[in-house]
């Protein structure tokens, strides 16, 4: 009999299965703290959370991160660790991953396998002797992979973050804050999902990333952290920039992007000593050493255009044409060929930078931009014919209607058929360029174009341009000595007073509005008052007025 209730106890033990399991004690020291804080120190959140890798990967919610610029996690031990790094985020399962700088993190086993509904869980508070018990009563899958699980025990403010492990004593699912303490039900996403966090290259700028001050670290994959490097540089402040640089290079030491980044960083800020060493170490690493040297010709070569202030004895534009023939010898790419037409004509050696032009308007880089740098090389030696033709070519690229792109390229030509004395042609395509940028067109525009119409005798289209340029710029002196001045050449001389007037009132000491006045008095007949008027002229030094004066006496 009695043997027979020892067996009955022992199938009860057995069938229970709620008795605490052996686990819990080597698991609980996996549980930690988090708190969060602000830049000036105050406490935000605190939470719980659990490490899930052995180099301080750890999971936990992402609320408590929000405007967070701080945090750190306190272990098991009591110990207080910081958190580097957010490795990954969700949102909407309020989820994050992170790293801590304990690098010997005693970690979970996370479970590869959805729970089922009605299997046996445990929940494992923060330095807890036991285990809380309970059952799974729904298990819904998302992403496919992955479940969200409703458990038969109620909410409890010490339970968010913490893991639910199952009888193997995996951790299946991370424990969800409750929207009531008198939830008499708990909430967990699954463990398998939270762990499989990152951050991809593209997502490096998420607004959702941005909700944290907290550092992101690079993805893993050197080709999405070149993608996190890229985006960052115009997002980020040139310190947080360098940090992040810094960060690639410790993670990927033997790469050469790395390196080549921080040389931009530091040509930029004028440390070429620092970037030419940069620069070295990236040739010997590059696996591509073309791109590399395509890369610090350029370098060099915008240092020599736009930092000439700053001499480096190492770097030359001989030293950046070196630099671009060896890549192009190492790969002939049309974009290498580029760079030095572009460097030998900031050489002033204009006929082989031409040479080099003309021949990558046979390439895939044919375009408006490569004709126009033909056309400035034959303007540099005086071939005006040619510059003209070449310019040609530059519009011939573009269809009319003309769209934006085309209007720099117009009002180059433009000016170049005006300094050429081709004055109709000039203003056909002031015209077009007008109608392109009606938007931003300005009063100087309208004043280059009167000027232009004058010498191409288009009086009255001068006259109605001078107006537009005083109606935009009511303020500027020279443009009513300039309509009085047509005004005189055209035999309007009362207009020409009047004109000459309104230039008196803006600036009495101003001589343009006496002599055009003065003369527009004489011509007109009233000579006395005339010579009053570019006398007064002459003695505001207009050099001018003499030779009126003595002309109308």
């Amino acid at each position: 009999m009695k043997k027979t209730i020892l067996i009955c106890c022992l199938l009860l033990a057995a069938t229970c299965g709620f008795s605490q399991p052996s686990w819990v004690k080597n698991a609980s020291k996996s549980v930690f703290t988090l708190k969060t804080f602000s830049a000036d120190g105050q406490l935000i959140a605190s939470s719980n959370g659990f490490f899930t890798g052995t180099n301080g990967e750890g999971v936990s919610s992402f609320t408590p991160f929000k405007g967070a610029s701080q945090a750190v996690i306190i272990d098991s031990q009591g110990k207080e660790w910081k958190v580097t790094g957010i490795i990954g985020v969700n949102d909407m399962y309020d989820v994050a991953k992170f790293r801590v700088e304990n690098r010997k993190s005693p970690s979970l086993a996370v479970s590869q396998k959805m729970a089922s509904e009605g299997s046996h869980v445990w929940v494992l508070p923060y330095r807890a002797k036991s285990a809380e018990a309970g059952s799974i009563m729904k298990s819904e899958a998302f992403l496919n992979d992955y479940a969200y699980y409703t458990v038969n025990f109620p909410a409890s403010e010490k339970t968010p973050g913490c893991p639910l492990m199952n009888e193997a004593g995996e951790v299946i699912g991370m424990i969800q804050p409750s929207a009531s303490d008198r939830d008499t039900l708990s909430y967990a996403v699954s463990a398998l999902f939270a762990d499989s966090l990152s951050i991809k290259g593209v997502m490096f700028n998420d607004p959702v990333l941005k909700q944290t001050q907290i550092k992101k670290e690079l993805p893993a994959d050197i080709k999405e952290a070149n993608v996190a490097l890229y985006l960052s540089a115009s997002q980020m402040d040139s310190t947080e920039y360098v940090s992040l640089i810094q960060d690639f290079i410790r993670q990927f030491p033997n790469a050469d992007d790395g390196y080549v980044h921080r040389a931009s960083q530091e040509a930029a800020s004028g440390d070429f000593a620092a970037a030419e060493r940069d620069m070295d170490t990236a040739i010997k690493l590059a696996e591509s050493k073309d791109e590399v040297h395509f890369t610090y010709a350029r370098m060099i070569y915008n240092k020599e255009i736009y930092q000439s202030a700053q001499p480096y004895p190492n770097w030359s534009l001989d030293k950046a044409l070196q630099e671009i023939q060896t890549a192009y010898q190492a790969n002939p790419q049309p974009t290498y060929r580029q760079l030095e037409a572009n460097i030998l004509f900031a050489q002033q050696k204009y006929q082989e930078a031409y040479d080099d032009f003309i021949e990558l308007t046979n390439s895939n880089l044919r375009s408006a931009e490569i004709f126009y740098a033909a056309a400035r090389c034959k303007e540099m030696q005086k071939d005006t014919v040619a510059m003209l033709a070449l310019l040609d070519s530059t519009m011939a690229t573009f269809s009319k209607p003309y769209l934006k792109e085309a209007a720099p390229y117009l009002w180059a030509r433009a000016e170049a058929r005006r300094n050429a004395g081709k004055y109709r042609d000039a203003i056909t395509d002031m015209n077009e360029y007008e109608t392109l940028m009606s938007a931003t067109i300005n009063d100087n525009f309208y004043y280059i174009r009167h000027q232009t119409e004058i010498q191409g005798r288009l009086y009255q289209q001068a006259l109605n341009d001078i107006n537009r340029a005083i109606q935009m710029n009511p303020q500027e002196i020279l443009y009513y000595a300039e309509k009085s001045s047509l005004e005189i050449r055209v035999g309007m001389y009362e207009q020409a007073i009047q004109t000459a007037d309104e230039c008196i009132k803006l600036d009495s000491n101003n001589s343009d509005g006496y002599l055009f006045k003065g003369l527009a008095q004489c011509l007109k007949g009233d000579k006395a008052e005339g010579i009053k008027n570019l006398t007064k002229a002459k003695d505001l030094g207009d050099t001018q007025a003499d030779a009126l004066i003595e002309k109308y006496k």
